[in-house]
């Protein structure tokens, strides 16, 4: 059991890079993500399942603090990929413009997720910073759950503003797809 709650909270190997190991770890995230908005499309269902890998993600971040014997050893990513999904919630479900065919607003969205997610985990905006300094795993996740918030409400009004009527129609006449 102890394998595979470090095997969580390192983001399946991935929070071992020698190198921004939180976003390399924060790329487990993705696949959840998108299989929250592909598969329920009711959003009260997505911020059920959001709430589940929330919670799940104290015992397991604190576990591991406690495991390295570091503050928020750089190993410990589950706080990273076990809350991307929270960036996801209500917004365009990437299977349906799979499914049609629209490879590139999938691609696009999911980076465009991705990206702000890092940024606000970065830069940590109020209360983020001040609660990261809170003891174990309560410290760990909650920065990250917050600027999960603060890059969901980013992706929301870049997704309606920026990225279905200004990017994708550019991109599509960049690469000859209209």
């Amino acid at each position: 059991m102890k394998k595979i709650i470090l095997l969580l909270a390192n983001g399946f190997g991935l929070g071992n890079s020698p190198h921004c190991s939180g976003t390399i770890g924060a790329l487990a995230g993705i696949p959840f993500a998108i299989a929250l908005t592909s598969l329920y499309d009711h959003p009260w269902v997505q911020v059920f399942l959001s709430y589940v890998l929330f919670m799940l993600a104290f015992p397991i971040c604190d576990y591991a603090e406690k495991h390295y014997q570091t503050k928020d050893d750089g190993r410990i990513v589950a706080d990273e990929w076990m809350l991307l999904p929270i960036c996801f919630i209500a917004q365009e479900p990437i299977w349906r413009e799979l499914a049609e065919g629209d490879w590139l607003t999938a691609v696009a969205f999911t980076g465009m997720a991705f990206v702000a997610s890092r940024i606000a985990d970065i830069l940590k905006p109020f209360p983020a910073f001040q609660l990261q300094s809170m003891k174990g795993g309560i410290g760990i996740v909650l920065d990250d759950f917050f600027a999960n918030l603060y890059a969901w409400c980013a992706i929301f009004f870049l997704n309606r503003f920026l990225l279905h009527p200004v990017l994708i129609p550019f991109a599509r006449r960049l690469f000859g797809m209209e």
